[in-house]
């Protein structure tokens, strides 16, 4: 029997979208409001691809996500106790309704 060690997020390979860019696989993206962020690190905890931190902005902690990496999977939404995460729709799929 082989025993494989699982990262957060259920994949094999955490973080494995740091050895490439991916952050134009998905069609929405994070917005954190930095007055309502508390700096909880859940959002940086659970991010399967490790693309968003908490860090010292301005004299406050706040998340800040890598949008060369984020694909959009809405972890760091659901996670967010503070309700400080947003996702928002990327430009490009945006669609006007005639």
């Amino acid at each position: 029997m082989v025993k494989v060690k699982i990262g957060l997020g259920g994949v094999t390979e955490p973080l494995v979208s740091k050895n490439m860019k991916t952050g134009d696989w998905g069609t929405e993206y994070p917005v954190v409001d930095e007055e309502k962020c508390t700096a909880c690190k859940n959002c940086e905890i659970y991010c399967p691809d490790g693309c968003i931190k908490v860090v010292e902005k301005g004299g406050k902690k706040v998340a800040v996500p890598d949008y060369d990496y984020c694909k959009g999977c809405w972890v760091c939404f659901t996670v967010c106790p503070a309700d400080a995460i947003k996702m928002e729709v990327k430009e490009l799929y945006k669609v006007e309704v005639c």
